[in-house]
């Protein structure tokens, strides 16, 4: 949602946005779960969500369904939602608490939450089995600000080389402290590349969104990440004004010891592939957003506060909720529409305009990752 006046920095040079087939086949689209998603580190929600031993939420992308959860001694695990045995989900409920063991509904194949094997009915009879031959498939995980990472990559890039730009970046928000109020799932008829597109600027703001556009400026601010994965910057909240909510008020407490410039601004960075973020004073909205179809995604969205936010009578987050959750059905809609268009024979590639440089960006780095050129992208 982000556009600011410095997007000089990045060089447009005559792009153009993507092609159609970037938008409808099913090959690409194969390809980018392959090559993206199946490679970078994609953030799959907050270390809250399991904060007790035995806690756990699966997660789905394309074919794939991981299992995140917290083991007995309170380390952070990842694994592939199938059993060794004949490769059964082990797990069908999308969230929940395991008491010991992770067990297959299928033959009773015992795992710990640390992924061993423990059990294997009739495993005796099987010459040279080996119980510790057959844990459960690992998947890289990390933790950063309280949100949780995984990788579906055998051997990713180290998560503090891959994230190094934005280690301590946004401390002053103390992330990791913040308390979910909500969280709304929305499905959504357009490819995951226009959500991310329309994210990153604000060329749109004056018609899609009048009332964000009367609290921020659409031309305000500037950007401090332009290159690379991530990108983003900050706008201005405007005078008389105190934060995005339906009433322009503050709807809760301010998320940390911010400096008196961050409590007249919104952060919004894209963290490529799935991640969006977004830094108020007084909350923090993230979305993440996963691939169904090329023409299909599912985005998650949660709303952040300081802890003493929620039940405190003078506050009201749902000011700040509600203004968001019709601001994205906004942008869901007009990327719905889109997709609707990009889908015809009459779509041909138009010119990106200076405010839309974090846009170009973000197809650069869509196509450096499926090795495609950008000048001339297959």
């Amino acid at each position: 949602m982000s556009q600011f006046l410095k997007t000089t920095q990045i060089a447009i040079h005559g792009a153009k946005t993507l092609p159609r087939r970037y938008y409808v086949e099913p090959v690409i689209f194969a390809e980018e779960l392959e090559r993206i998603f199946a490679r970078r580190w994609l953030c799959v929600g907050r270390e809250a969500e399991i904060a007790q031993p035995g806690d756990y939420f699966l997660q789905q992308l394309g074919p794939e369904s991981i299992i995140v959860l917290r083991d007995r001694g309170g380390a952070l695990r990842a694994y592939y939602n199938v059993c060794r045995h004949r490769g059964t989900r082990l797990c069908e409920e999308p969230r929940g608490r395991f008491s010991e063991t992770i067990q297959c509904p299928y033959h009773a194949w015992t795992y710990s939450l640390d992924g061993r094997l423990l059990g294997a009915p009739s495993s005796a009879e099987i010459e040279g089995f080996v119980k510790t031959d057959y844990p459960l498939h690992r998947v890289p995980i990390e933790s950063w600000e309280g949100f949780l990472f995984i990788s579906l990559s055998e051997n990713p890039e180290p998560f503090s080389r891959a994230f190094e730009q934005l280690i301590g970046r946004f401390a002053r928000f103390n992330l990791p402290t913040l308390a979910a109020a909500r969280t709304i799932e929305y499905d959504v008829r357009a490819n995951w590349k226009l959500l991310f597109q329309n994210y990153s600027e604000c060329y749109h703001c004056g018609p899609v969104h009048p009332p964000l556009a009367k609290l921020t400026p659409p031309t305000s601010g500037e950007n401090d990440l332009t290159e690379g994965p991530f990108t983003g910057g900050f706008m201005v909240i405007n005078e008389g004004h105190e934060s995005l909510t339906m009433s322009g008020r503050s709807c809760g407490l301010m998320v940390g010891e911010l400096p008196d410039e961050d409590l007249r601004r919104v952060y919004y960075y894209a963290l490529f592939p799935n991640m969006l973020l977004s830094l108020h004073p007084d909350y923090v909205m993230f979305h993440t957003l996963w691939p169904v179809a090329p023409d299909r995604t599912r985005i998650v969205c949660s709303w952040l506060f300081h802890p003493n936010t929620l039940g405190n009578p003078s506050c009201n987050p749902d000011d700040g909720i509600e203004f968001w959750d019709m601001t994205n059905r906004q942008d869901w809609h007009i990327c719905e529409q889109s997709q609707l268009g990009v889908q015809s024979r009459a779509y041909q590639p138009g010119p990106y305009s200076k405010r839309e440089s974090l846009s170009v960006q973000f197809d650069r780095e869509v196509l450096k990752a499926l090795g495609h050129s950008f000048a001339h992208p297959r």
